[in-house]
């Protein structure tokens, strides 16, 4: 899961980027309003925790510009300003949810996670495909509820690939989206053949209905039985 922060004060900034890597989560930043759409214009995030008052514009302005696109990134405002307005400005141009400064680092990971559950998943604590079953908050990858041991790069793939079924997904789109932004000043995406290789032996020793199929010259396809 790839996380944007959006916000000015570059202590806090640092703090919740350490404490969501912690969490396992792939995390990029911007500090202004146009750092921001220069992100946001060059790559795709699952969620977007986003400041309100920015040096150069507005956060509902980049939150406005993102529902206008029909973006399908979720949005939590985080903002010091609590006042009923702007918190209902936020919601109705489409933010996921609202959290205000000052919070507890617990509170805003537990706030991402049901954001993803809820737009994600339908609510479901578990990410379910075929005969594969997926616990984000533990990490753990069942097949016919047997644990398959994944590293974490494999599973970071997994988690990927499984909330997008039957897509085809461009080497570099992945590549951003497990290793982070930066990835795209690389010469070749030859570590992710290797790790998928590896995942896909894993998946089909433990039995898995679903089948990641190379699409030459592309990319990759999860493959269902359905």
């Amino acid at each position: 899961m790839k996380i944007l922060i959006i916000e000015d004060d570059p202590s806090l900034q640092e703090i919740i980027k350490k404490s969501l890597e912690k969490e396992r989560y792939v995390v990029e930043t911007a500090d202004n309003y146009q750092a921001a759409l220069l992100k946001l214009d060059d790559y795709d995030y699952d969620c977007i925790l986003l400041d309100i008052m920015l040096p150069g514009g507005s956060g509902l302005q980049i939150l406005e510009s993102l529902k206008k696109e029909r973006r399908k990134e979720n949005v939590i405002i985080i903002s010091a300003k609590d006042s009923w307005e702007d918190k209902v400005a936020g919601l109705d141009l489409g933010a996921d949810d609202y959290l205000a400064k000052p919070f507890h680092l617990a509170e805003l990971n537990a706030r991402i996670k049901s954001v993803i559950r809820r737009n994600n998943h339908g609510g479901e604590q578990l990410i379910t495909l075929d005969n594969i079953e997926v616990n984000p908050s533990t990490f753990e990858v069942k097949v016919d509820q047997q644990p398959v041991d994944l590293s974490r790069k494999e599973y970071d793939i997994l988690l990927y690939f499984i909330n997008r079924p039957n897509r085809l997904i461009n080497k570099q789109t992945l590549a951003e989206s497990v290793w982070g932004d930066h990835i795209d000043q690389v010469d070749n995406f030859d570590f992710i053949y290797a790790q998928i290789k590896n995942l896909r032996k894993k998946l089909k020793e433990a039995g898995a209905g679903p089948e990641i199929k190379a699409v030459y010259g592309i990319g990759y396809k999860l493959i269902t039985n359905n």
